[in-house]
């Protein structure tokens, strides 16, 4: 029976510290052959860690009720002691027999997977054939990680494309894609150094050496820990980026919306969502960092359902318990500094640097709005539109005025940047909060 699951075992020793773990269920049977997975339980960078590796060498993988029930019984184990579930995917169905158990047994799946999310952290590996129901199982984890060979779809894609790991992480399902095996396997070990082993433990803490802030190349890594950034969801949402590191040892997560050139659009608004939520679900600070020109608004926009997604993102930020500091680098106008930065987006604190602008609406727009009798005869228009607007973000439009208002807590210089952060952090730590009775909110999805 050794010889049998091979291809499993070998992922589940590249994933345990020192390839040692310990199986669970070993001799359970399928139809008189050895069910098609490997459940185990061992220890990842000396956390515990629950896994199940699907075997596509024994009857290609195929799910069956018992194969079913080890997983369950691995979810159950992983309820009851708060350890974190890493599943590994490789499979080309479900027994057909003309019968719905197979589709009771991965509704039961689904469901076990379900009443863990938000109590332990869970990610999907994606090694191999990952399709149907199996599918939907692996897109509901936390995070979804893929080889470069493997295949991602609901229904038989038919040489489409759209099962393929780069169509996955343009459609916001695989937060990142890995050359190989041991590839994909290193990062999910990163990603569990930087999640608590539940929702009630606190973030691991890690030594860390300070950034090299002048020579960073993006305003993340000038506060991050050195090296410790880890972009996810790079090729879905052009307009934000969203990223898990450490910030003097401790994790926490960043949401950068700094592309003053383009609007942010429905992917960037549900990529931003979805991060926080996971955040929010294991206490893990969310950091803000904001410059940007607003929410698309035209008519593209508003056919692919921006409103609807703008909506989610609006909630999400505002039910999120978690720490939540934004730090504005640059505009910040309208909706956008109401959904994600400012006080209704439920801001502990708000920090902006000495230039940056705050306002109901960009320069440009408040000139033509506010200030239209002072173009009213100017020699050269644009010229004295822009000497306006200038104007305009050196008083209205300020952090200094922000602040005066009490729309800001803080106004710095840029190199001050990691240390008021850090400060925010530590003051911050010991937030609570205690929300009205009521079952969950009701985002519309």
């Amino acid at each position: 029976m050794e010889k049998l699951g091979t291809i499993a075992r070998e992922r589940l020793r590249l994933l345990f510290d020192g390839g040692s773990f310990t199986e669970l269920d070993a001799l359970r049977l399928e139809r008189d052959d050895p069910a098609a997975v490997i459940c185990a339980h061992g220890y990842v960078e000396g956390q515990a860690v629950c896994a199940f590796a699907q075997c596509p060498d024994v009857n290609s993988g195929v799910m069956g009720k018992h194969t079913a029930g080890k997983i369950r019984r691995l979810y159950s184990l992983a309820a009851k002691t708060g350890t974190p579930v890493v599943g590994i995917y490789d499979s080309n169905g479900v027994y057909v027999d003309g019968t719905a158990d197979s589709l009771t047994a991965y509704g039961k799946l689904i469901a076990a997977s379900a009443k863990l999310s938000g109590v332990v952290p869970q990610i999907s590996v994606i090694a191999g054939v990952c399709a149907g129901s199996a599918a939907l199982m692996a897109a509901s984890a936390d995070f979804v990680l893929m080889t470069e060979k493997a295949e991602l779809y609901l229904t038989p894609p038919f040489d489409s494309g759209a099962e393929k790991p780069e169509s996955a992480a343009k459609a916001g399902i695989a937060a990142a894609v890995c050359e190989d095996d041991a590839a994909v396997m290193e990062k999910t070990k990163a990603l569990l150094r930087m999640l608590p082993s539940n929702n009630l433990a606190g973030a691991p803490v890690s030594e860390f050496d300070e950034p090299d802030a002048a020579n960073a190349d993006c305003i993340c890594k000038r506060i991050a820990d050195a090296d410790s950034a880890m972009p996810l969801y790079k090729e879905f949402g052009s307009s934000a980026g969203t990223a898990l590191a450490t910030v003097r040892g401790m994790t926490v997560g960043f949401v950068t919306t700094c592309r003053s050139d383009a609007a942010l659009t429905a992917d960037d608004a549900a990529k931003m969502a979805r991060f926080v939520r996971t955040c929010d679900a294991f206490s893990i600070p969310v950091i803000t960092i904001v410059d940007t020109v607003g929410f698309a608004a035209d008519n593209d926009a508003a056919k692919s359902g921006s409103l609807r997604a703008l909506t989610q993102l609006c909630g999400t930020y505002a039910e999120a318990t978690t720490v939540k500091i934004a730090l504005i680098v640059g505009e910040a106008c309208g909706a956008a500094f109401s959904a994600i930065a400012g006080r209704g987006a439920g801001s502990d604190y708000v920090i902006a640097w000495d230039e940056a602008a705050i306002a109901p609406m960009r320069p440009e727009s408040a000139v033509e709005f506010l200030w239209h009798d002072k173009l009213k005869g100017a020699e050269n228009a644009a010229l004295k539109r822009t000497e306006l607007a200038k104007e305009y973000k050196q008083t209205l439009a300020s952090a200094k005025k922000a602040a005066e208002l009490g729309a800001v807590d803080a106004v710095i210089a840029p190199a001050e940047t990691r240390q008021a952060v850090c400060d925010a952090l530590d003051m911050l730590e010991g937030k609570r909060v205690s929300g009205m009775p009521k079952k969950h909110s009701n985002i519309p999805f």
